[in-house]
């Protein structure tokens, strides 16, 4: 830290998640610790090891600390007299808005003894936190000088906090060409070197202990900041592949980069807390973070409390839903003031397509495309690839199919090594069709295949006794009508922490995503790299909500989310339902949450669901958290029995999630209009299967804007109930409005 001083900085679940996960599909905690070598003169003793805790408190009533150094000296009340002989501060980080409480070095022991304060509410040590486009946009129907993009002006105005691991900010995706100043409100720095700012990234801020500059060592954050604000680049392009113009989804909209570690892909809890405090008092309007823990309870999840204190300032917060797929009950960041995005393909394919000796095709990618490959069969042979495995295999100017989507550069030098001509990869079962290209950048002619192309080229090696195929190398394809499907890595519902919301909420791009690099991929002066990941479709999300931001100032963070999830698509390009890509089946809703994001919808989406931020304390006490836990949260002092307690499923949220037994069970909803001031919306239900769905009333009028009304939904079941889940949608229908909430049901 800057002078080594404190910085004031601005059952039945389980069982449900075993069936879907046999009906569907095929954190580790880690302290950082130090030990300080022996002295006398006041330090402490060599054996005592430190660990980085987050210590949180309770204010004392009365007590306002309007000034930074009055909170300081009452966090260093908290810590031991003695000092570290190492030079490092005990008090690492003071939190102000995130939460009442300091990050520091302590012992176990030192941790134990705080117990004895009144204002202690939690001590523990930090757990690290896994990190988790030239196409997208018009992928996703934002085009140049019209629609969308138009009447949004492009982000225009608004700033997008990034917490990540740094950036490039020489690059030209951050270039401030043609970019307005900064708002009057905004208060953030350019620490380090102020040159390195300019309109376009007007922070940056590093709360990285292991690095003392603000560059991106592990090629992470600079690309989700350049997907989410992104100026636009002409020719980019990865090996000459999907070239065009970069563009983030809010290209007039500003950057504020919030460094935090990233040592071996992960982020201490303590540096994340600091980052999110310090982007509030910046005044950020989106924080855009691809990372997380996992699922924990809201009290104890840093970036839970961090964005509840964020959204409290009308701050938009997009998290990534984490790459623990395909299987379910696998989702990190499941609070409902969060936007949890899950991620999906696009319809861009780097084709590289195998032509079998029976003549059948198989499409195929590969990001290196050979021009001068042959187009005549070669002999095909099936075989390990494995380092070492071909020695004794005569794969010498033939093409190897190999097993396994994974260590695929490997297994092509190992044919290499032994002569073979080419190669063909082919996907697990649980990767399915959606084929993940990133840091495949093949030593030899190759393409990888989805799991079923491979069955159906094993079945061909099988059925001859000399089996052929050559590999024709068709460059990059757009209009994949397949697309989106749900990728098979992007962790999956339902919540652990709150199963009562239905979670994630959204999907969007990020397979294969093409953004800003701080250094050249393919060895040549374009910096542009192609990554896959939640990581790459949260900052799409975060985009997309300040464009709303901007076409809508005074929407809460509820009101944005309600109209990215209410508007969103159930179809892929071919109008079938989105797949889910290892079963070749419709996706469930435990997938895609309320569908892929659709842009231009989610700008006049008709009606809107809002929250406020003291809305979630009835339903914060009935997840049954104590009065401390909830206080916690929300930053005052709260007495559950005194506040109406709700199921979660009452909460008003754009969507339900619900567990089902023989008793009837009754939600209401309240929704704005912000459409057309007369409407009249009417109900369309695809009921869950074995439940029948009774909404009064069935019809709703406005006669203005920004008039309210509710409606109540009784689930009561039915005969026909066959499987422990079911899904459906209830849909509120008006003249050229179509506002749309999933159902899930989980039955007891």
């Amino acid at each position: 830290m800057e002078n080594r001083r404190c910085k004031i900085l601005p059952t039945m679940l389980f069982m449900s998640l075993f069936i879907l996960t046999s009906m569907f599909s095929p954190s580790l905690v880690i302290v950082e610790s130090l030990i300080t070598p022996s002295t006398s003169n006041g330090y402490v003793n060599e054996e005592s090891v430190f660990e980085t805790y987050i210590v949180l408190l309770k204010q004392p009533e009365g007590e306002l600390f309007t000034e930074s150094k009055d909170l300081e000296s009452w966090y260093r009340s908290f810590l031991p007299a003695d000092t570290l002989n190492s030079n490092q501060p005990r008090l690492l980080h003071c939190y102000r808005h995130v939460v009442t409480g300091f990050a520091a070095k302590l012992t176990a022991d030192e941790a134990k003894a705080m117990e004895m304060r009144e204002e202690l509410l939690l001590a523990r040590p930090q757990r690290m936190v896994p990190l988790h486009t030239t196409h997208t946009p018009s992928f996703l129907g934002l085009q140049q000088n019209l629609g969308f993009w138009n009447s949004s002006n492009y982000g225009e105005g608004v700033i997008i906090g990034v917490v990540d691991s740094g950036i490039a900010p020489d690059h030209p995706s951050f270039s401030g060409k043609g970019m307005p100043p900064p708002p009057a409100k905004w208060k953030g720095k350019c620490e380090f070197n102020a040159t390195l700012c300019n309109n376009k990234l007007i922070g940056l801020r590093k709360f990285d202990a292991t690095s003392n500059d603000i560059l991106d060592r592990v090629q992470h954050g600079t690309h989700t900041a350049s997907t989410a604000a992104g100026s636009p680049v002409k020719g980019a392009n990865l090996f000459g592949q999907a070239n065009g113009t970069a563009i983030g989804m809010a290209p007039l909209a500003h950057v504020a980069m919030y460094k935090v570690s990233a040592r071996g892909n992960k982020a201490g809890e303590s540096e994340i807390l600091a980052a999110m405090d310090a982007a509030i008092d910046d005044g950020v309007d989106v924080l855009s973070l691809s990372l997380g823990l996992g699922s924990h309870p809201f009290y104890d999840d840093a970036i839970a409390t961090g964005a509840f204190a964020a959204i409290h300032k009308g701050i938009f917060v997009s998290c990534s839903a984490g790459n623990k797929g395909p299987l379910y009950g696998t989702l990190s960041n499941e609070a409902p003031w969060i936007l949890t995005v899950g991620a999906s393909t696009v319809d861009r394919e780097i084709r590289a397509t195998v032509l079998l000796g029976n003549n059948k095709e198989l499409n195929g990618e590969s990001l290196i495309q050979p021009k001068h490959f042959t187009s005549s069969s070669l002999p095909l042979v099936y075989a390990s690839c494995k380092n070492g495995s071909l020695k004794n295999v005569d794969v010498k100017g033939k093409i190897v199919f190999c097993e396994g989507g994974s260590e695929t550069v490997s297994k092509g030098k190992e044919v290499k090594r032994n002569g073979g001509a080419a190669m063909i990869v082919m996907n697990y079962e649980y990767q399915g069709s959606v084929i993940v290209l990133d840091s495949e950048h093949h030593v030899l002619p190759a393409s990888r295949v989805s799991y079923m192309a491979g069955l159906a080229i094993k079945a061909y090696i099988n059925s001859t006794s000399s089996p052929t195929a050559t590999i024709l190398f068709k460059g990059t394809v757009t209009g994949v009508p397949a697309a989106p499907q749900v990728a098979w890595f992007s962790s999956r519902g339902p919540s652990i922490a709150s199963p009562g919301i239905l979670k994630p909420d959204i999907i969007g791009p990020g397979v294969n995503i093409l953004a800003a690099y701080p250094v050249s991929d393919d060895h040549t002066t374009n910096r542009f790299g192609m990554i896959s990941g939640t990581s790459m479709s949260c900052p799409h999300l975060s985009g997309i909500a300040a464009l709303l931001k901007s076409a809508h100032p005074n929407w809460s963070p509820a009101a944005i989310k309600s109209a990215i999830m209410t508007t969103a698509s159930l179809y892929n390009l071919a109008g079938k339902p989105i797949p889910e890509q290892r079963k070749y089946r419709p996706a469930i809703v435990f997938d895609i949450g309320a569908g892929h994001v659709n842009p231009s919808r989610a700008s006049d989406p008709g009606l809107i669901y809002d929250l406020k931020p003291d809305d979630y304390v009835p339903y914060l006490c009935g997840l049954g958290y104590s009065d401390k836990h909830v206080g916690l949260i929300v930053k005052r002092k709260v007495k559950c029995s005194n506040d109406s307690s709700i199921p979660e499923a009452q909460l008003n949220y754009p969507s339900f999630s619900i567990e089902l037994g023989s008793t009837p069970q009754i939600y209401s909803r309240t929704i704005t209009n912000v459409g057309k001031p007369n409407s009249v919306y009417s109900l369309h239900i695809s009921s869950p299967k074995g439940v029948r769905v009774k909404v009064t009333p069935h019809r709703i009028s406005f006669s203005g804007l920004n008039q309210k009304a509710t409606y109540s939904v009784t689930f009561t079941r039915s005969g026909n109930a066959r499987r422990s889940f079911a899904q459906g949608y209830l849909k509120w229908v008006a003249d050229g409005y179509s506002v749309g909430n999933p159902i899930a049901v989980l039955f007891k």
